[in-house]
């Protein structure tokens, strides 16, 4: 089960969260790998075969992803993951988690556009997506997960699930 964590945008340092179910996870990678794995197939056609395929994959994700450098702390009740998100807004960011992994995912679009009376002489369409999966040591608890932006920086609390308890075994 999937449970998705909604960033809101506020005045106070502590932006409010809200959990709602949402569609798959894996629906969004498919899509990203699918765009991927297109703009790397054009890479591919303009230079023929020569053994770089890789290379063509790894310059595709550059172009569509944005790189999400992350920081991740414990403490003996939760996980706080600290990711750079600039130029991304709370409606364009989607958390999810599931079991012990979370999924950040956001998509930006900015247009701009110089007109001269009604005639257009520039416009322009960029989108930035970013993508990101964190495998955590152990599973997390959804319902009581909280996430804050500011300042371009995502903070997630992700408070730890009840660790196994061992039980020791007696010889009869």
């Amino acid at each position: 089960m999937s449970t998705s964590i909604a960033t809101k945008p506020s005045n106070a340092s502590i932006s409010k969260v809200e959990l709602s179910q949402t569609r798959d996870v894996f629906d969004d990678f498919e899509a990203i790998t699918k765009a991927i794995a297109q703009r790397a197939f054009g890479f591919f056609q303009q230079r023929g075969t020569d053994g770089r395929d890789s290379d063509d994959w790894f310059r595709a994700e550059s172009e569509l992803l944005k790189p999400v450098p992350i920081e991740i702390s414990e403490s003996g009740e939760s996980y706080m993951i600290r990711a750079e998100v600039p130029g991304f807004d709370a409606k364009n960011l989607s958390v999810r988690t599931e079991g012990n992994s979370v999924y950040i995912h956001g998509k930006a679009e900015q247009k701009k556009e110089e007109k001269k009376g009604k005639e257009v002489k520039y416009s322009e369409v960029s989108a930035t997506e970013l993508c990101r999966r964190i495998d955590l040591p152990s599973a997390i608890i959804s319902e009581k997960a909280s996430a804050n932006l500011a300042n371009g920086v995502l903070e997630l609390t992700l408070p730890k699930a009840a660790s196994p308890k061992k039980i020791e075994v007696k010889a009869a």
